[in-house]
């Protein structure tokens, strides 16, 4: 049995992660730490567990790995020290708010040799699989375009109070809507397009429910000249979320319909065919960590990928606070 220490309940999926935990016959939660002690002690009461307000104290105990749900200015803190203490790591995104607090988490978790996951959902999808095999495959040529959305009504409905306050104080987020709910389509869209050169942004607030970015649009020059819009929101009310992909040959889109498929180098019913033959979802981000743990299963998310996003959602930031294009690597 893997035993897991539940390192704060700040994060609004920390509960879907303990269930994750709980419900999987090789791991147990054992422990959980929080800084917020009622927000702790509440969780340690419905799960049972002991208490500890000590991070100290419960990197101490016999426990094997932490699941990381504390707020995301507090990262390279808990995991630097979750690492250094031997502790294998799963962590809710983003991996920090700058790529020099990523770097300090990877030198600490490369040091000590531990299993480390970031939960970045989209990658186990199987019609992202199916895109990305789609490109890595050469339908669709040279990718000129990408577009994706995601958005919901946060903002416009005040989701965040109490214990998810935090989420609307760019100190403790490290931003709002993009930081927040964009790490999911500024990860995809570098995941399919490769290398990124340059960022230009806007990103702004249109509610006066929060004083956080609700409201953003990213452009993103690749390495082979192809350009990425990334456009995130906290004030969509309906519609949409689309992902579409734009190549030489051929496109791949989703999320506003059926998912479509166009190539020049296979006939109609082939293209049936590849789509029906495509991908399914991988094991959850969850899943693929205490694989790993256990038996050293290869996982498909990387720390490497972690960074990655960070570099782009504070190019981003610093493309909007600046009014002008950031060149990358940061």
């Amino acid at each position: 049995m893997i035993k897991i220490g539940m390192l704060s309940f700040a994060h609004v999926h920390a509960n879907g992660y303990a269930k994750q935990v709980n419900e999987n016959e090789k791991t147990e939660i054992v422990a959980i730490w929080d800084h917020m002690e009622s927000r702790g002690k509440g969780a340690a009461e419905q799960y049972k567990v002991p208490f500890y307000s000590d991070l100290d104290k419960i990197l101490e105990l016999d426990i094997d790995a932490v699941v990381v749900n504390v707020e995301t200015n507090m990262h390279p803190e808990v995991m630097v020290a979750a690492a250094k203490a031997g502790k294998h790591i799963f962590t809710e995104k983003a991996l920090a708010i700058t790529v020099d607090g990523c770097d300090e988490i990877i030198k600490a978790v490369e040091e000590a040799g531990v299993k480390f996951m970031i939960s970045l959902p989209s990658r186990c999808n199987k019609g992202l699989l199916l895109a990305k095999k789609a490109v890595d495959d050469g339908l669709l040529g040279d990718i000129t375009f990408g577009r994706g959305r995601v958005a919901h009504s946060a903002s416009l409905d005040k989701w965040f109070s109490g214990g998810s306050a935090w989420f609307v104080d760019a100190e403790l987020a490290g931003g709002g809507a993009l930081f927040d709910l964009g790490c999911h389509r500024m990860d995809v869209i570098r995941w399919m397009m490769g290398e990124p050169k340059k960022v230009m942004a806007i990103v702004n607030n249109f509610s006066p429910n929060y004083e956080i970015d609700d409201n953003s649009a990213t452009i993103i020059e690749f390495a082979n000249k192809g350009i990425g819009v990334v456009d995130v929101s906290f004030v969509h009310r309906s519609g949409p979320n689309p992902f579409e992909l734009f190549g030489t040959e051929g496109s791949i889109t989703m999320g506003a319909g059926p998912l479509s498929l166009t190539s020049t180098k296979m006939s109609d019913d082939e293209i049936k065919e590849y789509i029906a033959n495509g991908p399914d979802n991988l094991p959850s981000a969850m899943q693929q960590w205490i694989s790993a743990i256990e038996d050293g299963t290869e996982m498909t998310i990387t720390i490497q990928d972690g960074r990655n996003l960070t570099e782009l959602l504070q190019a981003a930031y610093m493309s909007s606070d600046q009014n002008k294009g950031i060149e990358l690597p940061l």
